[in-house]
């Protein structure tokens, strides 16, 4: 079974920047997307980018283009999500996942499989 541990979170201004980083373990071969979702209490947990860790095509919600970006390393067991400029709508709770279905759109939940256990991310004004 896939193991995903996200670390990186933290407290930032707005702004500010943040790296997040998952390492995925045990990870099988259909494991070849991986991508992170954020998630405010009491509302749906919201695609914000995901990464093919094979051929590297990347996807970013509309909300995050142009200040958020995927990538990984080389050997395609970490993922990170670079974050810039920062803003206190992006407080969230962060969780990063991996294996999706291919009948599902990514930035759906329920099209993931295995997930981390999350690490927040709080922007003040």
């Amino acid at each position: 079974q896939v193991q995903l541990v996200e670390s990186g979170g933290g407290s930032v201004q707005t702004g500010g920047s943040l790296r997040l980083s998952c390492a995925r373990f045990k990870y099988n071969s259909g494991t070849n997307w991986m991508a992170w979702f954020r998630q405010i209490p009491g509302k749906a947990r919201e695609g914000v980018a995901a990464i093919n860790i094979v051929d590297g095509t990347t996807l970013h919600a509309d909300s995050v283009k142009g200040r958020f970006a995927i990538s990984h390393d080389n050997s395609g067991n970490t993922v990170y999500l670079q974050m810039s400029g920062l803003k206190p709508e992006d407080t969230a709770m962060y969780y990063c996942t991996a294996e999706k279905s291919p009948l599902i759109s990514w930035n759906v939940s329920y099209a993931w499989t295995y997930w981390g256990q999350g690490t927040q991310v709080t922007v003040s004004s």
